[in-house]
C-alpha cells in the first residue's frame, strides 16, 4: 500500500526562510535562459556564415598577395610568392589548393584592330585550369599558333561598358564580345609579334584577362627570356572563406586578401567570442543557483530535523523520504526550463523575422541542440537535486 506525502509534507517547511528558495528559482530562470539563447545565436551564426556566402562546387575561390611596404616597394624579389612560400600555404589544413597567378614578364598591348578605335597597355596571367570557373574545350594553345583564346573577367568587361560611352566607343553584349577578334601585341628583346585573340568566355571568379598556361611561359621565356615561376598572386580553394583560422594565418603571413571576402569571419571571430562568454556565464548562473539551492535544502532539513528524526524512528525509510522530497522541486524545474525555453523561441523568431528578414538559411523555431541541452539542464538539476537529499537524510539516519 502506497503511503501518501502529503501528511508528512508540512513538517519540513516549518520556520523556513522563502526568500534564498526563490532567488534561487529567479537565478537558475535567469542562468539557463542565457544558456539557451547564446547556444541558440551561436548555431545561428555558423549556419549564416555556412550558407551565406558565395560558394562554387561546395568551394571558395579568392586570391591573395603580399602587403607592400615601404620597405618592400622596388623589391619585386620580397613581394612575390616563391616555391618555398606556395608550399607551405598549400599545406595548411584549411587551405584545400593553390594555384599561382603567372604574369607577363613583357609588354602587352591590346587592341580591336579595325572594328573598335580601342587599344590599351594590358597585362595577361596565367592559372592552373582547375581554378578557372568557365573553362571551353577551345581554351588551349599549341607552340606556333598564332590564335590564343582568352578568358576575360565579368567585371573588367563591365567596366569597359561603363567608360564606354564617354570614349565615343559602342557598348557591347557579351556575346558580340566573343565575336570581336582581339590583337594581342607582344614586345621584348627587341621584337614585337602580334597574335590573334579571342574571347572564349567570361569568368566571373578571377578579375583577370587570362591566357592557356603553356602560351604565358612559352612568351615570357621568348620576350624576356626569364622562366619566372614566382607570383605576385595565389588563388586559393577554400572550404570555408570564413574560417577564422584561415583569417589568422593570412594576417600573421601579412598576406591580403579582399576585406569584404573575409568580414563574415572577422566579424565571427568577434561574436563567437561574444556568445560564448553569454554562455559561459550564463552556465555560471546554472551552477550558483543550484548551489544556492542546495543551501536552501539544508537549511529545510536542518531546521527540520527533530521531525526528520521522528519519521525515521517510526519507521519511514530515507530513500522514500528522499524521493518524495525531491520531487517536490520537480515541477519546479520543468516550469523554470520551458520557461526559458518559450523566451528562446520567441526570440529566435523575432530574430528570424524582424532583424533577418525571413533568410531562408535560419529558421524561426529553435535548433534541436537547444532542446536537447533544455532537457539535459532538466535531467541535472533532478539529479543533483535527488542526490543532494538522500545524502542529507542518510546522515540523519
Amino acid at each position: 500500500m502506497a503511503v501518501s506525502f502529503k501528511p508528512v509534507k508540512p513538517l519540513l517547511y516549518t520556520g523556513t526562510n522563502a526568500s534564498s528558495r526563490w532567488f534561487s528559482y529567479i537565478g537558475l530562470g535567469i542562468g539557463v535562459l542565457l544558456l539557451l539563447c547564446s547556444v541558440q545565436m551561436f548555431i545561428n551564426i555558423q549556419q549564416l556564415l555556412k550558407e551565406g556566402s558565395i560558394r562554387k562546387d561546395g568551394f571558395d575561390f579568392v586570391s591573395i598577395t603580399k602587403t607592400i611596404t615601404n620597405e618592400t616597394m622596388g623589391q619585386p624579389e620580397k613581394n612575390l610568392f616563391n616555391a618555398g612560400e606556395i608550399d607551405a600555404v598549400k599545406k595548411q589544413p584549411f587551405i584545400t589548393g593553390a594555384s599561382p597567378l603567372l604574369a607577363n614578364d613583357f609588354r602587352v598591348q591590346l587592341s580591336a584592330g579595325n572594328v573598335l578605335p580601342f587599344s590599351t597597355d594590358m597585362f595577361l596571367e596565367a592559372l592552373d585550369n582547375d581554378f578557372i570557373d568557365t573553362l571551353p574545350p577551345n581554351f588551349t594553345w599549341q607552340e606556333g599558333e598564332r590564335n590564343i583564346p582568352i578568358i576575360l573577367s565579368s567585371d573588367f568587361f563591365e567596366i569597359y561598358n561603363i567608360f564606354a560611352p564617354g570614349q565615343g566607343l559602342p557598348q557591347l553584349s557579351k556575346e558580340t564580345a566573343m565575336g570581336i577578334p582581339v590583337q594581342i601585341t607582344c614586345f621584348g628583346r627587341d621584337q614585337s609579334v602580334t597574335f590573334s585573340g579571342k574571347i572564349v568566355a567570361f569568368s566571373d571568379r578571377v578579375n583577370s584577362v587570362l591566357v592557356p598556361k603553356n602560351f604565358l611561359q612559352w612568351a615570357n621565356k621568348t620576350f624576356s627570356g626569364k622562366d619566372r615561376q614566382e607570383a605576385s598572386r595565389l588563388f586559393l580553394k577554400l572550404k570555408d572563406v570564413n574560417d577564422p583560422e584561415l583569417i589568422r594565418y593570412l594576417d600573421a603571413q601579412h598576406y591580403v586578401i579582399s576585406r569584404d571576402k573575409t568580414l563574415l569571419g572577422r566579424n565571427k571571430i568577434v561574436l563567437q567570442g561574444v556568445f560564448s562568454g553569454l554562455g559561459i556565464f550564463g552556465l555560471l548562473v546554472v551552477i550558483l543557483a543550484l548551489m544556492l539551492f542546495s543551501f536552501y535544502l539544508q537549511l529545510v532539513i536542518a531546521r527540520s530535523r527533530q521531525h526528520l528524526e521522528l519519521l525515521l524512528v517510526l519507521g519511514y525509510s530515507p530513500a522514500w523520504l528522499g524521493k518524495n522530497v525531491s520531487n517536490q522541486f520537480v515541477p519546479v524545474y520543468l516550469f523554470i526550463v520551458l520557461i526559458a525555453l518559450v523566451c528562446t523561441q520567441v526570440m529566435q523568431w523575432a530574430f528570424h523575422q524582424f532583424v533577418m528578414f525571413g533568410r531562408p538559411e535560419l529558421s524561426s523555431f529553435v535548433n534541436w541542440i537547444v532542446l536537447l541541452l533544455a532537457a539535459a539542464l532538466i535531467l541535472m538539476a533532478i539529479v543533483t537535486n535527488a542526490r543532494l537529499v538522500k545524502k542529507l537524510l542518510y546522515q540523519l539516519g
